[in-house]
């Protein structure tokens, strides 16, 4: 009950603070590129629950489309996802969306699903479906007991220059040692990683 009273505080707290700031990407998103300003990419949230992990858009309207046709094209980039889930250099991202990614503005919208209890501050990164049946296997259990996180601890370990699975050993190990005190120590590396970006992509 207690991290859930600091989730819902601090989120409340953050989305006021940070209004204007969300008012100039929401306004940034939409003359960038034709499309929504938001989009809720289906996550897998706790004991399986499926929920839409809500960001702003960083990509081009159809995505999605774009994605199997380009791997299918170039088997580095079809490695390149395989290992880490992203691309490095992903043409379907726009040069608005490319800065939100960098300094991690484009997960302001999360701090909505954190209120509404979709969300943690501090969790294991939710996942998709594919992520759950073909990386997580066994480990899902484990994972999928605690609320995902706005942000966790492979964030401030190295980011995306993380494999998948350092990636979800980060996650286990989060799992099995959560306290407050790590919480909040990996909520200020998260600001500091905003405004120092690293791996970040």
């Amino acid at each position: 009950m207690g991290k859930r009273f600091f989730d819902c505080a601090f989120s409340l707290m953050v989305l006021l603070i940070a209004s204007p700031l969300f008012a100039i990407c929401a306004l940034a998103v939409k003359l960038s590129s034709a499309g929504p300003v938001f989009y809720a990419h289906p996550r897998i949230g706790l004991q399986g629950k499926p929920f839409g992990c809500l960001k702003f858009r960083t990509m081009y309207r159809d995505a999605d489309a774009r994605l199997q046709p380009l791997l299918i094209a170039n088997p580095a980039l079809m490695q390149e996802w395989q290992t880490y889930f992203k691309l490095k250099e992903d043409p379907r991202i726009t040069w608005v969306g490319n800065f939100l990614r960098k300094t991690s503005l484009d997960e302001i919208p999360q701090f909505w699903n954190v209120l509404r209890g979709e969300m943690s501050l501090v969790g294991p990164r939710p996942v998709t479906q594919y992520e759950v049946t073909h990386y997580l296997k066994e480990r899902a259990d484990s994972i999928l007991s605690v609320r995902p996180g706005l942000t966790t601890l492979w964030v401030t370990e190295g980011r995306n220059a993380l494999s998948l699975e350092q990636r979800i050993e980060r996650e286990l190990y989060y799992v099995l040692n959560r306290t407050f005190w790590l919480d909040c120590k990996l909520i200020v590396r998260t600001f500091l990683q905003m405004i120092f970006p690293k791996g970040a992509y």
